[in-house]
């Protein structure tokens, strides 16, 4: 993958579709959020044709305050999952990602100081989308040893949400792929942000 990534997604549709494209402006990824669902439940395609699935990412129960999301291959090997901490994330963001029952990756805004401001100010009229369009936040994704693996930053935009992935060090395969559904799932749970 050409690095930096970026991820958008409309506003005003039925149903949640991501698009992820490399450096190049090729498509990477199409991601599609099952609508009507009690327990989330994410399909992750190699492009907007939708014919070949690459994983899927479901949630492990109804209510998402301390769920776990688990990756699963379309060939049904498991690929970890991720968990929102629940009272962590009141504060800021606070993502684990795990693999074979260990946290891999911990995922954690930049500056929590943006979500509290955004809290106290996002609901008033006028001047909260004044303030939702200007605090845009950012996350890092840390390895377990505490190096930065990827970075995404939310962009300004109005009718779309549009994220850009950078990736801070070289990892393998399968920890990049882990790392981008991690992020693919935070960003569909924090989607109303900024």
């Amino acid at each position: 993958m050409q690095y930096p990534l970026e991820m958008r997604f409309t506003l005003f549709s039925l149903s949640q579709q991501i698009t992820v494209r490399d450096a190049a402006g090729s498509s990477i990824l199409f991601v599609k959020q099952k609508m009507f669902r009690l327990k989330e439940k994410i399909e992750v395609f190699s492009d907007s044709s939708q014919s070949k699935k690459l994983f899927e990412i479901n949630a492990d129960r109804v209510i998402d305050f301390s769920a776990n999301y688990h990756f699963t291959g379309a060939d049904g090997t498991d690929w970890g999952a991720v968990r929102r901490r629940g009272m962590r994330s009141l504060w800021s963001a606070h993502y684990e990602v795990i693999e074979n029952n260990q946290i891999d990756m911990v995922i954690q805004e930049e500056d929590p100081w943006k979500k509290v401001i955004e809290s106290l100010l996002g609901e008033i009229p006028i001047v909260g989308f004044l303030f939702l369009y200007l605090l845009n936040p950012s996350y890092l994704i840390k390895m377990a040893d505490g190096s930065n693996a990827f970075r995404i930053v939310k962009k300004p935009s109005v009718f779309e949400r549009y994220f850009v992935i950078e990736k801070l060090t070289e990892l393998d395969e399968d920890d990049e792929l882990r790392a981008l559904l991690s992020l693919i799932m935070m960003v569909v749970l924090e989607k109303n942000r900024g």
